[in-house]
């Protein structure tokens, strides 16, 4: 397939390899120039503007936040002013029920496919192809977008033809994780205030209760005060705390937890970590505990 990718991030990046290594033909794009340069290398070619970009038979974008989606995908110059008919955009960004709602709307009246495709998967994970895919859209879009899953992932799960659904899937699967993250550091703290090695205690839950990828990944960077570089900024999971939010406000669905995650991100970013990953706000109970950081 002739595949745009637009947003060239650590995820996007390497999501836009495995692109490459597949077979397809990679047209990239990032308001960074200077990002595209390693794809480029890799036998991508550098568009000079989004529209470049969105010419083929589909683009894909994987931004940081609605702001920038709406900017690429929604502006005079932007992908939907861009695409042919018939063509497909396969967003990946993490955003809003409302504005996945938006973007819908505005393909379907352009006669073009869309396809909500968010994943679960830090960058290492794009990088071996471990990848999951949340999918939804119309059953033709699906199925346009299928060799594009098969390329960036190893599963994917296509939860329903309303392209939203699939970001709600999103959201609360990034508020499960903060959750994760916070009662770590909080039972880490605990632990650790009683003489325990952190590191330790991280393997015996491992090795045991919680024999899962989640646990070992952040239970070793709160241990081990890995923070940098961060494969999911502090700011992004501040973002889908919000967002996860809006959307239980407006399905009359209360999350007690969401809002106490709310604050905690609030708190990190309040200290300046903006540049740290989002397993950071594991730290802060140590810090509330007055124990030093390991």
């Amino acid at each position: 397939m002739n595949i745009g990718f637009i947003g060239l991030g650590r995820m996007g990046a390497a999501m836009a390899t495995r692109l490459l290594m597949a077979g397809h033909r990679v047209t990239v794009f990032n308001r960074t120039p200077a990002k595209a340069s390693a794809l480029v290398a890799k036998g991508a070619t550098a568009a000079a503007s989004i529209a470049e970009a969105s010419r083929g038979d589909a683009v894909m974008t994987m931004l940081a936040n609605d702001e920038a989606v709406e900017e690429v995908v929604l502006s005079k110059d932007g992908i939907l002013a861009a695409l042919p008919s018939g063509a497909l955009h396969v967003s990946s960004s993490t955003i809003s029920i409302a504005l996945s709602e938006r973007l819908t709307a505005a393909h379907s009246r352009a006669a073009q496919l869309f396809v909500a495709a968010p994943v679960f998967g830090r960058p290492e994970a794009v990088q071996a192809g471990q990848l999951f895919v949340v999918a939804a859209g119309e059953e033709s879009a699906i199925k346009a977008a299928t060799p594009i899953f098969e390329a960036i992932g190893q599963k994917t799960f296509t939860v329903s033809e309303t392209p939203k659904a699939a970001n709600l899937v999103k959201l609360s699967g990034n508020f499960l994780i903060a959750t994760v993250i916070e009662s770590l550091g909080e039972a880490m703290a605990l632990v650790r205030k009683g003489g325990i090695d952190a590191t330790r205690y991280v393997e015996i839950l491992t090795s045991t209760l919680f024999n899962v990828p989640l646990y070992r990944t952040y239970g070793g960077l709160i241990a081990d005060g890995k923070f940098e570089p961060a494969g999911f900024a502090a700011p992004l999971g501040q973002k889908d705390i919000r967002l996860t939010l809006a959307a239980a406000e407006a399905l009359g669905v209360p999350l007690p937890m969401a809002n106490i995650l709310r604050d905690r991100f609030l708190t990190l970013l309040a200290h300046g970590c903006e540049h740290l990953d989002w397993s950071a706000i594991g730290q802060l109970a140590a810090k509330d505990a007055a124990l030093a950081q390991e």
